[in-house]
């Protein structure tokens, strides 16, 4: 498999809205099977789903602000729970969901566009450069590693395939995959490992409503997060213990780390929430122009956000 993404990150951001026609398809989230499909509640076409140990290190490097949930509506009352007003998919009467990372609206000018527009675009993604910040590092997710092997595999068209045929270019350069694919859970192998049951339906009254109006709380993060952290493979089952801890941590990394703890386990403010705090207040400025994308000099990197290469320095090795 080879890919050709410079000047793209198609997988990173959504680009829809650069489409004259404007009819989202809510669909490529969704959990299909024999009897029909099951919507996202979000609306992020390319949801990247973390395993729990992913999840766990991001709590352990203190950048679970970096996470947000996903979680379905339900094909009817019989598979779910009512939540906010709307049946939420379920198992076991446990509504189900992922994890995956955020995407704040960004000035990014991907596909050999001249001017900057205001996309939702990957927690990591470098605007600038149109690279992962977290690219080969203890961060990056394995999902992100292996695609589209996975999209290929499961014979679904890949985001490579949307961008060549919307906008030109060779993108999917090799569709070569090998049939060992780590990562590639499916089915009952899901739950526990990338597919979560939240325990407490009442714990997610207004989580759900606002997930869908796109303004989730670190609260609302912090809640699910520690229920995937302290998830089993295989079962529904989760440890109190681990989620008390994992909770904790991921709300320490929004507020900078609680008093009296010993400062190597102090789990301090990340640039993440800051940076993402700032692109939304740009994007409601709303009068003001795109800006360029080198701001994010000033926005990521100057809190702490790893540079990225650039694609000639790449094209040198």
């Amino acid at each position: 498999m080879e890919v050709n993404c410079e000047g793209c990150a198609g997988c990173c951001l959504d680009w829809r809205r650069l489409l004259e026609d404007r009819t989202y398809d809510r669909a490529r989230g969704s959990i299909r099977d024999g009897d029909g499909n099951r919507d996202p509640i979000d609306d992020d076409p390319n949801f990247v789903a973390l395993t729990r140990e992913t999840v766990r290190t991001y709590l352990d490097q203190g950048v679970a602000d970096a996470l947000t949930p996903r979680f379905w509506d339900a094909r009817d009352e019989r598979e779910g729970v009512e939540i906010d007003g709307r049946q939420v998919a379920a198992v076991a009467g446990r509504p189900v969901f992922f994890v995956g990372l955020r995407k704040p609206p960004k000035p990014v000018a991907p596909f050999g566009r001249e001017e900057p527009s205001w996309l939702p675009a990957c927690v990591f993604l470098d605007p600038t450069t149109l690279q992962c910040r977290v690219h080969g590092g203890a961060l990056f997710p394995q999902e992100c590693g292996a695609y589209p092997a996975h999209t290929l595999t499961l014979e679904a068209t890949t985001e490579c395939g949307r961008v060549e045929e919307t906008f030109g270019g060779d993108r999917l350069l090799d569709v070569s995959v090998t049939k060992d694919l780590d990562g590639l859970v499916l089915g009952n192998a899901a739950i526990g490992e990338k597919l979560f049951c939240h325990p407490q339906p009442a714990a997610l009254e207004g989580t759900i409503e606002r997930l869908a109006s796109g303004t989730t709380t670190a609260e609302d993060r912090a809640e699910t997060i520690a229920v995937a952290a302290a998830s089993s493979p295989g079962t529904v089952a989760i440890s109190d213990h681990h989620y008390e801890r994992a909770r904790e941590r991921a709300l320490e990394t929004v507020n900078g780390g609680s008093p009296g703890e010993d400062d190597r386990d102090s789990r301090r403010e990340s640039w993440i929430g800051p940076a993402i705090a700032e692109w939304q207040q740009r994007r409601a400025n709303a009068d003001e122009p795109v800006p360029s994308p080198r701001v994010a000099a000033d926005v990521e990197v100057a809190r702490g956000a790893p540079e990225t290469p650039g694609w000639d320095a790449l094209d040198d090795e």
